[in-house]
């Protein structure tokens, strides 16, 4: 066997590991979706949906952040703006904080007092709304709930025809570097996870650390995550 085969080898080896660990984490934010379209399904009723009925998707979302050995630092469901009927936006959004407690994320949304009233802007809200697909957003400061360098996965909820918000994921970049980077590291040069931004997700290469961007890049895709896997990164963005 040569040894261009065993690096291909390793290198689909290492996309299937990738793509499996972000595949739990999807299902688990597909859950959220379909569930989230069950409840947005009273608006055949005659009236919209209400904060009250988003609160049906808890016992949901803490189950996957009790999962032993799971990414998922939060999750939870992001309205499109004017969806509910009892407030103009709503994340029914939920972590794990470091002491273990389940809690929900309280924002002001208020457009007069706060600065994060609009979340439509962020890419993990924004890109699914753009192209009806999945995406993984960041690594970022996540600013908005917990103030840790995270990537979100996220997806389209659509009902009716109507896009109704995403359901979306948060994991800490440290976990999913943790997971990753050994698997990284298998290969004979140094390598990245970009995503489809061109932010480098993790990265074994010190010239291109996690969060930054790059030009122009390819490599091998990890299927329907929306990564690629590249071991020949080109030079950053200024």
């Amino acid at each position: 066997m040569s040894s261009s085969t065993v690096v291909e080898d390793v290198a689909a080896g290492v996309v299937d590991r990738v793509r499996a660990a972000l595949e739990d984490v999807f299902a688990a934010v597909s859950q959220v979706a379909e569930r989230t379209t069950a409840v947005a399904a009273v608006r055949a009723a005659g009236r919209a949906p209400t904060t009250a009925d988003l609160a049906a998707l808890r016992p949901l979302l803490h189950d996957r952040l009790r999962g032993r050995g799971d990414l998922i630092s939060g999750i939870g469901f992001i309205a499109e703006p004017g969806l509910l009927g009892d407030v103009p936006a709503w994340l029914e959004w939920w972590q794990t904080h470091r002491d273990g407690e389940l809690r929900p994320l309280l924002l002001d949304l208020d457009p007069e007092t706060s600065a994060y009233s609009d979340y439509t802007h962020w890419d993990w809200f924004a890109l699914p709304r753009a192209t009806g697909e999945r995406a993984v957003a960041g690594p970022y400061v996540d600013y908005l709930c917990s103030d840790e360098y995270s990537l979100t996965l996220s997806v389209p909820v659509q009902h009716g025809g109507r896009f109704l918000g995403v359901a979306a994921a948060d994991v800490y970049l440290r976990h999913f570097e943790a997971a990753v980077l050994p698997l990284l590291r298998r290969l004979p040069a140094p390598a990245a996870l970009v995503n489809a931004r061109g932010r480098v997700a993790a990265s074994t290469d010190p010239r291109h650390l996690a969060g930054s961007l790059l030009r122009s890049f390819s490599g091998r895709s990890c299927g329907p995550i929306p990564l690629t896997l590249v071991t020949t990164p080109t030079a950053p963005r200024p």
